[in-house]
């Protein structure tokens, strides 16, 4: 199996862009990839999206945005995983460089969700937890991280302002990031004041409904050591599955999945958690991000709230987490986040994430969660 390197990477602002479509999107995304890895050719095309068909009513992106690229007849097509949509994408296009199968292959993630009300693309994402015995009775994705948050706090004394902290901290970061949704400064009392969502969850600490795209370019390592200053290898993947329904789960506090992609990630990059100079995790609830520094590693079981309060996370921390904003402030335009938070470690790694840059970044993670972590998704990515 051949080494593979990520060498363009392109995103669009996060937000409600009402001006502009999926096809805008996309197009906007894979445009800046293409041209940052110097290339107007690829083998294949991999798109990762959850909801088109239930907020927009298009399907078949695979054709649809190859056409509007001028790629046609290239391979297109589109992968569905929930929120790791575009994770899943890149685990495939990683599979067809390393194998032979082709030498150039873009990656995209994208979606639009700002076209429908607020009911309407929290009925789509519902769609993502087990339908029959979760949606039906009503249960939503805050309602379902809610009850994670409880129990966490329960089992170990997690408190409401360590949950605060981690808004605060993303919010923070989100101010150096051009293209995150919010630049708004946050405090503990904002998010404790702000409405109540689903106890103990507040409004400021759910990630909020996003629009955007972004877009990578693979390549063989050694190619793309010839083509690019800055090529960044992919050095380890993982992914691991759960229950889709959280009353059948071993436990509501520590996801199986992340375990599982973790541990394959780490061995196939021969490295360990405390090697990881800074790390993309998905915090689509504050309770989101405290399990997974948890799971991944970085702190004991139970001593993630207490981390984030020791300031352990923060960019000049031990452990650098969500530099971007992460989902909370950056944004979830949720088929598109997977790559996106890969996009975040891509400049890390290359010494250009201005005024977030965390020193002397070599190595970095991402982890990007479907569902309640039915999916989780982890790449370990390297400067060479």
């Amino acid at each position: 199996m051949r080494d593979v390197a990520i060498v363009g990477i392109g995103l669009t602002k996060f937000g409600n862009l009402w001006d502009k479509s999926i096809r805008d999107l996309a197009v906007e995304a894979s445009l800046k990839a293409m041209e940052d890895a110097g290339v107007d050719y690829v083998d294949s095309i991999y798109i990762g999206n959850f909801t088109a068909g239930t907020l927009i009513e298009q399907e078949h992106l695979g054709s649809l945005i190859a056409d509007y690229l001028g790629l046609t007849p290239s391979a297109s097509m589109r992968v569905e995983d929930a929120c790791a949509s575009s994770a899943a994408a890149l685990r495939a296009a990683f599979a067809e460089v390393a194998s032979g199968l082709s030498e150039t292959v873009l990656v995209l993630g994208v979606e639009k969700m700002t076209d429908v009300t607020t009911d309407g693309a929290t009925y789509s994402l519902s769609l993502a937890a087990d339908r029959e015995y979760e949606g039906y009775q009503g249960i939503t994705f805050p309602g379902l991280f809610a009850l994670i948050a409880k129990r966490h706090m329960y089992e170990f004394g997690t408190t409401r302002r360590q949950l605060s902290l981690v808004a605060v901290k993303n919010h923070a970061n989100a101010l150096g990031n051009p293209n995150a949704q919010f630049h708004i400064k946050i405090s503990p009392d904002d998010v404790e004041a702000s409405p109540l969502v689903a106890d103990p969850l507040r409004l400021l600490d759910c990630s909020p409904i996003s629009d955007g795209a972004a877009a990578l370019v693979l390549m063989p390592a050694e190619r793309a050591k010839k083509r690019s200053s800055l090529p960044v290898k992919i050095a380890g993947i993982g992914q691991g599955s759960d229950t889709i329904a959280l009353a059948q789960r071993e436990s509501l506090v520590s996801f199986k999945a992340t375990v599982k992609a973790a541990q394959e990630a780490y061995k196939m990059a021969g490295v360990e958690p405390q090697d990881i100079d800074v790390a993309e995790v998905h915090d689509c609830f504050t309770i989101a991000e405290i399990c997974a520094i948890e799971d991944l590693g970085f702190f004991p079981k139970g001593e993630g709230g207490k981390a984030v309060e020791g300031g352990f996370t923060e960019i000049d921390g031990r452990i650098p987490v969500n530099p971007s904003g992460g989902l909370k402030a950056k944004g979830h335009p949720v088929g598109a986040t997977g790559i996106a938070q890969v996009i975040e470690i891509v400049e890390q790694l290359r010494g250009e994430a201005e005024g977030r840059q965390v020193r002397g970044a070599k190595k970095g993670l991402t982890h990007n969660l479907g569902g309640s972590g039915g999916t989780v998704i982890v790449f370990i990515l390297e400067a060479m």
